[in-house]
């Protein structure tokens, strides 16, 4: 089966929001296919990290061992973190375009559902293994553990190559998820010589996997969790990758950014309400860091947008998508400077 590109008009608009409807920046799938004509149009092609989360509120993690643990209401929702960039990146104004493997399954009805309500074009390759879910546990404080479904990905999955040169050639800028499919995609992406980041989550800095993606982004965001020197690393990447830009997240201690082989601190900024899940702040950080500079603000800036993005995603129940939208963004921006 062929790629499918649809854009989705907003929810409630009309009666017939199902039906495909013409945009800009959409690809058919005759022209996904041939290649015949280039859209036009895309600040952000996003690559990859669609799925579904099931979320779970346990008393505590870890979790104590026992035969059995009561928890509040169970909910399964749309968004992982390429869906989270997406939105956010669409939430605040940039015409986002998402790419990625789903399967002809209740997940994948999720996927296209939260696409749909947003008005995100999503191009979906067909997953024979279906689309990718995970459950993520979340602690009183908001912290989270994600089990991923490895029966969900196949090592012969692979996103189209005509696909990926047709919207890449069409973009500003493209994001990609750290997943097998998107790391073949790297190459095609450099031949186009279109702007790339990547998130590379909680990487210790050793494990191989993560290598392609922090070395052939312009702009890498990482989470500091896991390394154990976080500049030694951030350096190791700029200096033996393209990146022009090396962010570590830190959570409550902000993050840090290397430009121009200088360390700068981006202080967090404070939540406009309680603290009650970080799920998605990391791509909210980024989506906003994203904005800043296709906004053409410096590096400074950038952080701050994307301190902002991120301190918002933590007061958002992670069964609830509502990322901050730019009037927000740039208010709290303007108080944040003054």
């Amino acid at each position: 089966m062929s790629p499918r590109t649809v854009r989705w008009g907003p929810a409630g608009a009309d009666d017939d929001r199902g039906t495909e409807t013409v945009n800009a920046h959409e690809v058919t799938q005759e022209q996904a296919e041939t290649g015949t004509e280039t859209p036009t149009g895309i600040d952000v092609l996003v690559l990859g990290g669609s799925g579904v989360d099931t979320i779970v509120y346990v008393p505590e993690l870890p979790l104590p061992f026992a035969d059995s643990h009561h928890v509040p209401a169970i909910e399964s929702r749309a968004g992982q973190t390429g869906d989270f960039v997406a939105v956010g990146l669409h939430a605040l104004g940039l015409r986002t375009h998402h790419l990625d493997l789903i399967g002809d399954d209740h997940e994948g009805d999720l996927v296209r559902a939260l696409h749909r309500e947003r008005g995100i074009p999503l191009t979906e390759v067909p997953s024979p293994a279906g689309t990718k879910r995970a459950v993520n546990l979340v602690g009183p404080d908001g912290r989270r553990l994600s089990l991923y479904d490895s029966t969900r990905a196949r090592n012969a999955d692979r996103l189209p190559p005509d696909t990926v040169r047709t919207l890449a050639a069409a973009a500003r800028h493209v994001h990609v998820s750290l997943t097998q499919p998107c790391a073949h995609a790297l190459p095609l992406l450099r031949e186009t010589g279109v702007t790339i980041s990547t998130d590379l989550h909680d990487w210790d800095g050793v494990n191989p996997y993560h290598e392609p993606f922090a070395l052939a982004a312009d702009v890498v965001f990482v989470s500091a969790a896991a390394l154990t020197e976080p500049e030694k690393t951030a350096r190791r990447i700029a200096e033996q990758g393209r990146a022009q830009v090396v962010v570590v997240t830190a959570g409550a201690d902000g993050a840090y950014q290397l430009v121009d082989g200088e360390l700068r601190h981006v202080p967090a900024a404070v939540p406009p309400g309680p603290v009650v899940d970080s799920n998605g702040a990391g791509d909210a950080f980024a989506a906003g860091y994203l904005f800043g500079r296709l906004s053409g603000e410096g590096p400074e800036r950038c952080g701050l947008y994307g301190a902002i993005a991120g301190a918002h995603a933590c007061t958002v129940p992670a069964t609830v998508t509502h990322p901050v939208g730019r009037d927000e963004l740039l208010a709290r921006a303007a108080r944040s400077a003054a």
